[in-house]
């Protein structure tokens, strides 16, 4: 299993986060909004990240990239937000969410983690359900 808990880097990035990227034209401004700010947050604090890293251009240090991949899981899955939206949002391909969302269900197979992305998921929908 990877470990999606390590800390962060230890060296300064540049703003990325949906504020940043609205301002920069990554995406709309709808997509910036909420939802995305709500699973980023859920998943930066679980992980130890600054929020802005799970908007980084490009590749990243697995930890990074593990939980961009949960958090795009979270997204779809958890509140059921289109892929291509997903995708927007996180600056990426929609194959690339696909690929994350298979990657997680196939991480899910181990007990601790998937109780670890079940609490997740049962954060995100009630922080969600009280922004609807």
């Amino acid at each position: 299993m990877t470990d999606l808990s390590l800390a962060q880097e230890p060296f300064p990035r540049r703003p990325q986060g949906p504020e940043h990227a609205t301002a920069a034209g990554l995406f709309p401004q709808g997509l910036a909004e909420p939802p995305y700010r709500i699973v980023t947050a859920l998943v930066a604090a679980a992980a130890g990240l600054n929020v802005d890293m799970l908007f980084s251009p490009g590749r990243c240090t697995a930890p990074i990239s593990g939980a961009r991949q949960l958090a795009m899981y979270l997204a779809h899955v958890g509140l059921g937000l289109p892929q291509a939206d997903v995708a927007q949002a996180f600056n990426r391909d929609r194959s690339t969410v696909a690929h994350a969302c298979r990657r997680i269900e196939d991480m899910r197979d181990e007990a601790s983690f998937d109780r670890h992305v079940a609490r997740m998921e049962s954060c995100l929908r009630w922080a969600w359900s009280l922004e609807s």
